[in-house]
């Protein structure tokens, strides 16, 4: 081999890099470019064709909550409102606080629930995943 030859493959060898995980995004534009449409497929192909999903950034709706903070949420709806639930990122990162609260026929929530707080790498998958698994739990998806 030549000492050309050789100064060529080290570069042939290169390994192609792989492109940023939609994870690596700033926060709001993963939220509004990934999850929401991840999330809006995967609620259609469980069924859930009316789902009207919006991300704000507005103080916490529960009853005997007092922080006037706004936080970012993932709020969704459907049966013209009748089914409610509220994804709540409180610290604006993928692996930050979150929570969840849930609803129906109008009413304010009432419980505050903890959401994915045993998860070590946060991907798009798997807050899809588990997103419609806490929805599944309140038996709206279908009967378990």
């Amino acid at each position: 081999m030549t000492e050309t030859d050789k100064a060529k493959a080290p570069a042939a060898k290169a390994k192609k890099e792989k492109p940023p995980a939609p994870e690596d995004k700033p926060f709001t534009a993963f939220m509004e470019q990934d999850f929401l449409p991840s999330l809006k497929t995967a609620f259609i192909e469980a069924g859930l064709t009316d789902m009207d999903l919006a991300f704000v950034k507005k103080p916490v709706d529960l009853t005997g909550f007092t922080d006037s903070n706004a936080y970012w949420q993932v709020e969704g709806q459907w049966q013209k409102g009748d089914r409610r639930f509220n994804l709540y990122w409180f610290d604006e990162s993928l692996t930050g606080q979150k929570g969840f609260s849930a609803t129906t026929y109008g009413s304010q929530p009432s419980t505050l629930e903890s959401f994915m707080i045993d998860e070590r790498k946060i991907t798009l998958d798997l807050i899809v995943l588990y997103t419609l698994q806490r929805i599944n739990s309140e038996k709206w998806l279908g009967r378990n």
